[in-house]
């Protein structure tokens, strides 16, 4: 079986690719690798004889007008050379929320992206999934001000990217859902409280200040906004497992 990965060298697509080409032929799709979305350069030939599409790729700004041309964009010309390709599987990675946090240009184009799959005809199975342990350097680096990082006490479950990776592998190889899946991690904490021990096992010489009405990717959360309300899978890996390894306290 042929599967391409839109995306394909980035944090998830490395590590679905590594399951997957044990016993599948397994493109590994991204501009680096000669296969653009975008410009269409290398897509119709990385297509040819696919049979499953595993779409992971990321808009490389998150400016509003930036993300929202990627996404709709990108998924436009890759779902018509799927078509055109006979591509029977698409499959794509999107975020727990994503319809609640429509104040948010990214969640904007992430349900753009979304809806063009729904709509493609393409039999396809859309994974909601909780943010990644890996992100939680990005959500100080986004919540900083003047040496400070003001969160909301909004629950969040976070998930470690591994189990991301081995869940999309297995749902790629299965009958399409035709749905959204929801997948998280197995702890819920206060994002505040997920984020100062982040800081503390790091190192990080930062304060944490509790501001329920802090934005987050510029959206006031509700309390269970960022948390999956039927997941279908929880990952196994507990978040203070994770960051004692020394490898993942970046």
């Amino acid at each position: 079986m042929k599967i391409v990965i839109i995306g394909g060298t980035g944090l998830i697509g490395s590590q679905v690719a590594n399951i997957l080409k044990k016993d599948h032929e397994v493109i590994v799709a991204s501009p680096n690798t000669g296969v653009n979305t975008i410009t269409k350069e290398g897509l119709d030939d990385a297509l040819v004889n696919t049979n499953i599409v595993i779409d992971l790729s990321n808009s490389p700004s998150f400016a509003d007008n930036d993300v929202m041309n990627f996404f709709k964009t990108s998924n436009e010309n890759l779902l018509e050379a799927e078509k055109k390709a006979g591509v029977q599987i698409h499959i794509a990675l999107s975020v727990v929320g994503t319809q609640k946090m429509q104040d948010s240009g990214y969640f904007r184009a992430k349900e753009v992206q979304e809806n063009l799959i729904k709509a493609s005809g393409i039999p396809y199975t859309i994974v909601h999934a909780t943010q990644f342990f890996e992100f939680a350097g990005g959500i100080v680096e986004m919540s900083t001000i003047d040496g400070k990082v003001y969160l909301s006490d909004a629950f969040i479950q976070p998930i470690a990217s591994a189990n991301v990776a081995s869940f999309i592998a297995k749902v790629a190889l299965e009958k399409p859902s035709e749905t959204i899946l929801e997948i998280g991690g197995p702890e819920k904490f206060h994002l505040n409280d997920w984020i100062a021990n982040y800081l503390k096992i790091t190192d990080k010489p930062l304060e944490v200040v509790v501001k329920t009405s802090a934005p987050y990717s510029g959206v006031v959360l509700s309390p269970e906004m960022l948390t999956p309300e039927n997941a279908v899978y929880l990952g196994e890996i507990k978040y203070n497992d994770w960051i004692s390894d020394p490898k993942n306290q970046r």
